[in-house]
């Protein structure tokens, strides 16, 4: 039997499924991603122009049961009309911000929160305060401390930390319950509301912060429920109170006792930046030892906080030099030992500090100097951490451009108006991280540790201490 050639059919395409697309580069999907932002921007501010002629003209020709019902509604608000129609504008502004901005975010750090300038001109206390009467509406001290946050007043784990227990603290001490709500109950709902707040609009927390907050929750879960309101306030202030002197005041003097000892006369102490641990370990070394050393206090834009640090240590009699951190190599040849501060301490040994630590450590380990950082326990968090790109903060990018911060504050003209150059952004981190073999040894006001055994001091806390580490 003869075979018959099958017969070729030729292949047809379903009109229901659509054709691939061919793949891009990199490069062009970011183009096409700029695109579709630039058309949303403009659809957007198109949409809000057309929505508010629209607006204008159906008040205008509605029925009388309408405008009745929206004069009604306008006098039983006693002027909430004007707060709802300020809070709009608000809201409407903090957007276009958010999308001028959102062009000149770096893409590789586009997972971390961006920064946004919306704080505190209409985002802030325009929305908080429009309902003054409602059981959310944020305290005074929580609104005046968002603002210190956000322009930066008050920098620095501990000064952050301080500032969110006082504020916690003027809470408690005006808070009154809902009606119908129990006092723990409706307290943990408005502390959790004022740490949102700050968290949300005004600036990411700290570990030193998230730590903290947990110890309050824990506090008010804690609270008998048939304790009189006074008294549990009264237990709420004494507690808060001994936290602030037992984690912070009192382990930053046993800090100083320990780490003075690794100092001794003529010795070149270097630092970087500012650190309250570490200026009160050399003014302790210097002050009530009288220890004769000399500091090299090295510094970094944008903040240059090293001059705060200057302008403690001169004031205290101590001599001292001071360098930026392009200098570092020359003056590392002559260093005895490098003081550090750390803003958070993980569980695999590596600190976490402001940007440019990384880089003292690096050099000090090529100079075989040791490195020791002053950290409170309280900073310890239970994560792992290798690299400063996953977890992060993004400051201002126009601090980059400016010499020099605060009222003092000098435009660069060579980064004048960068915003508006098409191929150039700025990115400044706020942080990085030293990993643990460039740690010497952590001084605690349990004593002086090396990295390997941070794991085991956290295992080694008590449970009502470790449950503020989660």
């Amino acid at each position: 039997k003869i075979k018959k050639p099958a017969k070729m059919t030729e292949k047809k395409t379903n009109p229901h499924v659509p054709t691939p697309k061919p793949k891009l580069t990199k490069a062009e999907r970011r183009a096409v991603q700029e695109a579709q932002r630039a058309a949303k921007a403009e659809r957007g501010g198109a949409k809000a122009n057309r929505g508010g002629s629209g607006k204008a003209s159906k008040g205008g020709g509605g029925s009388g049961a309408t405008a009745e019902r929206q004069q009604q509604q306008g006098n039983s608000s006693g002027g909430g009309g004007r707060s709802n129609a300020s809070a709009a504008a608000a809201g409407s502004s903090c957007e276009t911000a958010a999308v001028d901005g959102a062009s000149k975010d770096v893409q590789e750090f586009s997972h971390l929160p961006q920064y946004r300038k919306k704080y505190p001109t209409d985002c802030g206390l325009t929305l908080s305060l429009s309902t003054p009467s409602s059981p959310s509406a944020l305290h005074p001290s929580v609104l005046s401390l968002g603002l210190r946050y956000a322009n930066g007043s008050v920098r620095g784990a501990n000064s952050r930390c301080r500032e969110m227990l006082l504020c916690f603290k003027d809470v408690v001490r005006d808070f009154e319950p809902s009606p119908g709500k129990t006092f723990s109950s409706d307290l943990e709902h408005t502390v959790k509301a004022a740490f949102q707040h700050w968290t949300t609009r005004c600036r990411t927390h700290s570990v030193s912060m998230g730590n903290s907050f947990s110890f309050v929750k824990s506090l008010i879960a804690n609270l008998p429920r048939d304790a009189a309101e006074d008294e549990a306030k009264e237990d709420l202030l004494e507690q808060i109170d001994s936290y602030l002197h037992e984690r912070l005041s009192f382990a930053g003097r046993v800090i100083a006792s320990h780490a003075s000892h690794k100092i001794h006369d003529g010795d070149v102490i270097l630092t970087y930046g500012r650190s309250e641990a570490v200026q009160a370990l050399l003014r302790h070394a210097a002050v009530e030892l009288g220890k004769k050393f000399r500091v090299v206090v090295v510094d970094g834009r944008p903040l240059l906080e090293g001059r705060e640090t200057l302008r403690y240590l001169t004031g205290h009699g101590i001599e001292c030099t001071y360098v930026l951190l392009n200098g570092l190599s020359y003056v590392m040849r002559e260093v005895s030992t490098v003081f550090l501060g750390a803003a958070a301490l993980m569980s695999n040994g590596s600190v976490l500090s402001r940007v440019g630590t990384m880089g003292v450590a690096l050099a000090a380990r090529a100079a075989n100097v040791p490195v020791l950082f002053g950290c409170e326990t309280y900073k310890i968090s239970a994560r792992v951490q290798l690299e400063s790109i996953t977890g992060n903060e993004l400051g201002n990018p126009d601090d980059v451009a400016s010499i020099g911060t605060g009222a003092g504050a000098v435009r660069s003209q060579e980064l004048d108006g960068w915003r508006d150059a098409p191929n150039l952004k700025l990115l400044n981190l706020m942080y990085d991280l030293t990993p643990s073999e460039f740690v010497s040894g952590i001084v605690t006001e349990m004593g002086i540790l090396p990295p390997s055994s941070v794991a085991v001091l956290i295992r080694e806390m008590n449970p009502q201490e470790e449950s503020a580490y989660h």
